[in-house]
């Protein structure tokens, strides 16, 4: 589907197409299209399709993204051009200053299309700048026609009828606050009112200059993303009389910015007097600029306060349409704000004036930076992790409810139905609501089942012991060990999950006290131990890998059940909840055993610790248990559809069901029946290998680059090295069409490395001399392996190399020697494109980079007469056979312990050759280390003492 997707792109819709064939209309293109693709796919096609255009065609890419406000248009402009580099026009910058930007009469519709038609022509452009404090058109900015090959224009309004012409790609986002604000909205009201009202209520220019031009988009996206905790900002909050007075918090030497904002909540018309935060709507205004958040998200943990991102601009007509369904203001106070940014954390004074007092506010993205640089600046607290409204709501008190008006029985101005009736103030109940996905709706205004529940669920506990009658009184230690928590009915996406998680959490330790101890479990790649650091970073807590706990591995099993250490990992529980010092031991998964053990202590200052794995909610596991949570999906979803797409590709057909049974034998016997029992049930539908969110920039070049010179761009009080020698084994499906080469796309590669198995199934995107690449390859079984080979898939390819790697925390370089490649290459890598640039140029690697991949550099080293069928050459094929042969036997044999007698298996020896290698690099490398520090300590004690002769 991406290549076809693809290719109507750039063959049928673009800005050519309806300069050479004015006479055809768009429609039938557009039927054929799919419905929408998420934020993720989403963006991957649209690199995708610029690539490819701008291959086929000369001159300037064009697109447009548009979309109704908070649907997270402006999001994937950002992340887009973050790969390309390309020109942004906003078109928030062509408001004439009368009204609003996403009202139509007010966009300066001219400007902007003599600045597309000055840019496809070749020439320079002045674009506007407008400043919504002064409500008013402050300038001009130039734009150079070479300064990028791409240009996108991001607005409500990029798919107008005047643009399009001008556009050679069309893409609309909907969804995203959008639709959440909507199924809120429904949920308060009930089912009194139809959705094109309440639609044309909040949204009341949608429907009537909006939508209609989303259908003519190429690539469709619904974006489910609402708030997240993956960007959470930390934040730690103390009393301040003023600026000049708090210790180390002097503003003087730095730019301070100052804002002035007007903060609301609603009460929606359904709620009772003792309905909690949670039910209103907050609404900040910042000049004429609205922003929108849904509920109290924030989670408080010691002295922070955690906020996800969860606040999106709208437009000043949804805050009137809320009111007019009968959403009431109950509190609104003003925030003055002065903030200085100090680079990884900015300190606020904000001035709130119904309490009349000025806090001081720490805010950062890592919560031990945040907590590093108070101390360092001497601020102590005492902390306040009450948001401004509870203090507000405590001093004053919660306004009393008032009768909400009705809304007239007229309709809204565009609406197209003549006869509304008013909404009642009653909640309706979940089945009323989940019944809005079977209605016929269109694809732009359909919320997702899981858009209309109740925004944020509320943890509920339950006594496991029904024989204490209700006049006996129960000691702490009792009630703790029969309080249980009830589990979540449903399951939830993995953002809300992590939310819950955490609420979970907190509740417990209200209710039971500490310790706490949480069980994560799941198949290979569901992205369980990512939901566990995500986590372990909000909570501040340990995380014990229950791949600690194998005794030993044979063959490479690292499913097998029967390898585990119950009887340690039991002490170990008993010894945490008992508050003792415990040792866990430590697993070398290069030898396949024990190698040690170290201690741990769960302080009652956290409280929390953190148990993930595979088998983490086994019944003889989770009894020990306080939070149970079941992820699902993630890269162990996304290789079964991988695999039924290739197969689809050779016309065979075969169920997702056989295709888990084959590829995931252990999940449906033994690892599915325990996840239905979970507190909290997650379902993982981030595509960490498509998301932008997850993406390294890796530079290559084959130019050597001496060991000194790495050194000294690296922070030495950061720095880190370690050595590595991996496989990589290409496997595919015979008869997949192809242009008689084998390619990266076409391939699932399997790499073997420190005695595991990871797997990549999608190609990275290669722009310009970068590659943009998943942070992590997928930890799968042996067994995994082998059900791909007994489906049918070849290894058709085989790469074996060591790498050399050197890392500071923020850019990592990675030396590589292939088998049979004469020289090195040499990566650097990291999440920020400007650093990695930066870091090559250092290394005067400019003008010495390539994008191929070591796949395709080691097929153009194979003369024709010496490569085999599947494309590699005879040498390596032996040794390729030998490792396929056991892994089909492995994947055929019980998952019972092989004995204690076994012959040693080819690929063991493999891996022993490679451990042998591995340790003399190390030493070398230890040596080498030393020798050069040793070397620089001496160049600098040299130079400082001419230094004082002179």
């Amino acid at each position: 589907m991406d290549d076809e997707v693809v290719q109507r792109v750039f063959h049928e819709g673009g800005r050519d197409y309806f300069q050479q064939q004015p006479s055809t209309s768009s429609s039938s293109i557009l039927q054929s299209l799919p419905l929408h693709v998420s934020f993720d796919h989403g963006y991957y096609l649209l690199v995708k399709s610029i690539q490819e255009l701008r291959e086929k065609k000369d001159g300037l890419v064009t697109v447009g993204i548009g979309g109704p406000s908070g649907s997270g248009k402006t999001s994937l402009t950002e992340k887009v051009a973050s790969v390309f580099g390309c020109t942004v026009i906003s078109m928030e910058n062509y408001c004439d200053g009368v009204d609003e930007g996403n009202v139509l009469d007010s966009i300066d519709f001219d400007t902007l299309i003599k600045n597309l038609e000055d840019l496809t022509k070749g020439n320079d452009t002045l674009v506007p700048e407008f400043d919504y404090q002064q409500k008013r058109r402050v300038g001009y900015k130039k734009i150079m026609s070479a300064s990028s090959g791409v240009v996108i224009v991001d607005g409500t309004y990029a798919l107008h009828a005047k643009l399009r012409s001008l556009l050679d790609i069309r893409v609309a986002v909907v969804g995203g606050v959008h639709f959440s604000l909507l199924s809120k909205v429904r949920y308060d009201i009930g089912d009194s009112c139809s959705l094109d009202y309440l639609i044309d209520s909040i949204f009341p220019l949608f429907r009537k200059h909006i939508e209609s031009d989303l259908h003519h988009a190429q690539i469709r996206i619904n974006n489910s993303f609402v708030s997240s905790f993956r960007e959470a900002i930390y934040k730690v909050k103390c009393r301040s009389k003023s600026s000049d007075e708090h210790p180390g918090s002097s503003l003087q030497g730095n730019q301070a910015q100052t804002d002035n904002f007007i903060e609301m909540y609603l009460r929606p018309p359904s709620a009772s007097e003792e309905a909690g935060i949670n039910d209103w709507i907050k609404v900040r205004q910042s000049g004429i600029r609205y922003y929108l958040s849904l509920g109290d998200q924030r989670i408080v943990d010691k002295n922070f306060i955690i906020r996800p991102k969860a606040e999106f601009e709208v437009g000043r007509m949804t805050l009137g349409g809320l009111l007019a369904l009968g959403y009431i203001v109950v509190v609104s106070y003003k925030r003055a704000s002065t903030t200085v940014n100090y680079g990884k954390v900015s300190m606020s004074f904000e001035t709130i004036d119904v309490l009349g007092e000025t806090f001081m506010v720490m805010r950062g993205t890592d919560r031990k930076t945040v907590g590093k640089e108070a101390l360092r600046m001497g601020i102590n607290g005492p902390w306040i992790t009450k948001s401004y409204l509870e203090m507000i709501l405590e001093r004053k008190g919660v306004p009393r409810l008032s009768t909400p008006p009705l809304v007239s029985n007229t309709t809204v101005a565009g609406s197209r139905e003549t006869a509304i009736v008013a909404p009642k103030p009653i909640r309706v109940t979940t089945n009323l609501v989940t019944g809005l996905e079977d209605l016929s709706q269109p694809w732009t205004r359909s919320p997702t089942k899981s858009k209309t529940e109740p925004f944020v669920a509320t943890w509920h506990f339950t006594s496991s012991d029904s024989s204490h009658h209700d006049n006996t009184v129960l000691d702490p230690s009792s009630f703790r060990d029969t309080v249980k928590l009830a589990p979540m009915p449903d399951s939830y996406d993995l953002d809300r999950g992590l939310l819950l998680a955490v609420q979970a959490i907190q509740a417990l330790l209200e209710n039971k006290g500490v310790p706490v101890i949480v069980g994560i479990g799941g198949p290979s790649g569901c992205g369980k131990t990512s939901l566990a650091h995500k986590m372990a970073n909000i909570i501040g807590c340990e995380i014990v890998s229950l791949e600690s706990y194998y005794k030993q591995v044979k063959d490479f099993k690292y499913d097998d059940f029967s390898s585990l250490d119950l009887s340690l990992l039991s002490k170990n529980i008993d010894d945490i909840r008992n508050g003792r010092r415990t040792k866990v031991p430590i697993f070398d998964l290069e030898s396949g055993a024990r190698s040690g053990f170290k201690e741990l202590e769960v302080s009652e200052d956290c409280g929390v610790i953190i148990f993930e794995g595979v088998y983490a909610l086994h019944p003889d596991i989770r009894i020990s248990l306080d939070l149970w949570i079941a992820v699902v999906g993630g890269v162990h979803s996304h290789l079964i559809s991988r695999v039924q797409r290739d197969k689809s590709k050779v016309g065979c057909f075969i169920s997702q069901n056989e295709i888990m049974m084959t590829v995931f034998p252990m999940f449906q016997q033994l690892i599915e029946p325990h996840l239905v029992h979970a507190h909290l049930k997650i379902r993982n539908d981030f595509d960490p290998v498509l998301s932008p969110e997850s993406s390294l920039f890796v530079l290559k070049s084959n130019k050597k680059v001496a060991y000194q010179d790495i050194l000294a761009i690296l922070d030495p009080a950061k720095f880190c090295s370690s050595v590595q020698k991996f496989i990589d084994i290409y496997m595919r499906l015979p008869g997949i069409p192809s242009n008689g080469q084998l390619t990266d796309s076409d391939c699932i590669r399997v790499r073997i490395c420190e005695g595991r198995f990871a797997l990549l199934i999608r190609e990275p995107i290669r722009e310009g001399n970068f590659i943009i690449q998943p942070k992590v390859d997928f930890d799968i079984s042996i067994t995994t392996v082998a059900g791909l080979l007994n489906l049918g898939y070849q290894a058709v390819a085989y790469i074996e190399a060591s790498a050399f790697i050197y890392q500071d925390g923020k850019i990592l370089i990675e030396v590589d020697h292939l088998q049979d490649v004469p020289g090195q290459y040499i990566q650097i890598k990291g999440v920020s494109k400007d650093a990695v640039a930066a870091a090559g140029s250092m290394l005067k690697l400019d003008g010495s980079y390539t994008t191929k991949s070591y796949l395709e550099i080691v097929l153009e080293r194979l003369p024709t007469v010496e490569r085999s069928s599947g494309g590699i050459n005879f040498q390596q094929s032996t040794r390729l056979l030998e490792i396929v042969d056991f892994i089909q036997s492995q994947g055929c044999s019980s998952s019972s312990e092989s004995s204690s007698s076994r012959v040693v298996s080819p690929i063991e020896g493999i891996i022993e050759e490679m451990q042998s290698k591995i340790r003399r690099l190390e030493k070398w490398l230890a040596i080498n280390t030393v020798l050069w520090t040793f070397l620089m300590s001496a160049i600098v004690g040299y130079s400082l003492f001419q230094r004082r002769r002179q």
